[in-house]
């Protein structure tokens, strides 16, 4: 079986254990290995905090010499460009992997972000990767990244501005815009009856079918 490497830059390890809830998904068919980045902010919320990152995820990449790939677990696909241009396995970003999962069959899609900062920073990456014409809506919970991953009232944020991305939007896919609400792709799909993507299990997915 592949492994891979599924890292999330921030320090904030309940992050991380709902990554590895959400990643269960997969087992039987890779070994999967979640880290966190100790040294990275407690939540990457703002454009310093990528920076700061990035070079922390290049350092963990290039310590690993095990992983068949690698998924980089912030929904802001830090660092992704610089670490495809550097090394040779395959590496693969949240947002990338969920955008295109979302628009499968030309589907429209929404997006639920932490804040209204991040949907400054996602727009114009989706528009980059061609999908700017399916995004019908992409809506801030205004929440941080802890409460996204801690906050028991996030659940009931996620479903009511999935239902405005369903009823007044047309969305017919729900996209969750933090690796923080990974562990809450299954109440939420049941509540909204549409496809929920959660980014870490769309990168997964991809980085298996490329260490195969």
């Amino acid at each position: 079986m592949p492994s891979i490497l599924v890292i999330n830059p921030n320090s904030n390890e309940r992050v991380t254990e709902n990554l590895r809830e959400s990643l269960e998904i997969f087992q039987g068919r890779a070994n999967i290995e979640c880290c966190t980045l100790s040294s990275g902010p407690f939540g990457i919320e703002s454009d310093d905090d990528i920076r700061a990152v990035v070079p922390l995820i290049i350092d963990r990449i290039a310590a690993d010499h095990e992983s068949d790939a690698f998924v980089i677990a912030c929904y802001s696909d830090p660092g992704l460009v610089q670490c495809r241009e550097q090394f040779d396995s395959p590496i693969f970003g949240m947002q990338e992997s969920a955008i295109r999962a979302a628009a499968r069959d030309d589907r429209p899609f929404g997006v639920l972000a932490l804040s209204d900062e991040s949907i400054a920073r996602h727009l114009p990456y989706v528009d980059s990767l061609g999908y700017a014409e399916q995004l019908v809506a992409e809506l801030p919970l205004g929440i941080s990244v802890d409460q996204s991953a801690n906050d028991p009232g996030t659940l009931s944020k996620v479903v009511d501005c999935g239902r405005r991305l369903i009823d007044d939007f047309g969305a017919q896919a729900i996209v969750l815009g933090c690796a923080g609400m990974a562990a809450l792709r299954e109440p939420a799909e049941q509540a909204l009856a549409v496809p929920v993507i959660e980014p870490a299990q769309a990168a997964v997915r991809i980085a298996i079918e490329a260490a195969g």
